[in-house]
């Protein structure tokens, strides 16, 4: 029978496995916080691993899987508790801090497009599947973080699409070999470039300095957000921006090598950073940062 102190354990245990990252950035938030993004954590891969990792399951099967999820969860809400080893926690966490339901229609709503879309027009058409895929994680996260204003939500929604953005384009070698392409179509088009040769050229290169570019715009609008916080979740989700967006200097550092290399910050550099923001604030950002200048004044698989 799952508990909930098992189903925390549980949504730990998935944060610091699959998302190392997140994992290492939260050991700077107040201990009682922590479990709570755990919880949101686990439940977005549990539904991401249902869409990308059954096996050799058909699409309709997947689709009804997600909606059972979606189902039971909706349902265990409405109880205000649930025995499911991932949901026990999510319940407890949505409640306690009157997380906004829709959020979680959002995020199963473009989980299932993740079922029969595989590729987007426009940049403007992909911002529809990211709004539930990324942006509404930001929201998820903001009763947790105690913001100061509501002045927090547009930034907080922004930093959700740059880790996304920032994961499509670490993981387009991935993303092909389940049939799908996150770039956009039109940008593909006006660079000349198509990930389906898996060929780093001069074309390809150009074309993702561009989408590197729109990520780093995102990082940058985020950034006005972290002051909104209270010191302690400002350096939690300032050591994860900084990580996360090393990962576009490490596709740089590869020659835009997305097809054979997979762009990696190292534990250590985790280590670091987080280590670092308990000495001073903001942390240094040494080789992680920006290549352009942002609002803190340093230098510039959806899957984390």
């Amino acid at each position: 029978m799952t508990t909930l102190a098992t189903s925390y354990e549980r949504c730990e245990q998935l944060t610091r496995t699959h998302g190392t990252t997140y994992y290492w950035s939260t050991r700077l938030l107040p201990p009682d916080r922590r479990p709570h993004v755990y919880a949101l954590y686990a439940f977005c891969r549990y539904a991401d691993d249902i869409v990308d990792d059954l096996g050799d399951a058909p699409a309709a099967e997947r689709s009804l899987a997600l909606a059972h999820l979606g189902q039971q969860l909706f349902a265990d809400l409405d109880r205000g508790t649930s025995d499911h080893e991932v949901l026990a926690a999510l319940v407890d966490t949505t409640c306690r801090y009157a997380i906004d339901r829709s959020c979680f229609e959002r995020f199963l709503h473009s989980m299932t497009m993740d079922l029969t879309v595989t590729a987007y027009a426009r940049y403007e058409d992909l911002l529809v599947y990211m709004e539930g895929s990324a942006a509404v994680i930001g929201e998820m996260m903001l009763p947790i973080l105690a913001p100061i204003g509501p002045e927090a939500r547009r930034p907080a929604r922004d930093l959700g699409l740059a880790f996304q953005l920032t994961n499509f384009l670490r993981d387009v070698g991935e993303d092909l070999d389940r049939g799908r392409v996150y770039i956009p179509q039109e940008d593909l088009a006006r660079f000349g470039a198509d990930p389906i040769d898996r060929r780093v050229t001069d074309r390809w290169r150009s074309l993702m300095d561009f989408e590197i570019d729109r990520a780093r715009d995102l990082y940058r609008s985020a950034d006005r957000g972290i002051a909104m916080l209270p010191p302690r979740s400002a350096r939690s989700i300032r050591s994860a921006r900084v990580l996360y967006a090393g990962i576009l200097d490490r596709i740089e550092a590869n020659d835009y090598d997305v097809f054979t290399r997979r762009a990696r910050v190292s534990l250590g550099r985790k280590l670091w950073t987080v280590a670092t923001s308990f000495v001073h604030w903001p942390p240094s950002a040494g080789g992680l940062s920006d290549s352009k200048p942002n609002s803190f004044g340093t230098t510039g698989s959806k899957k984390p």
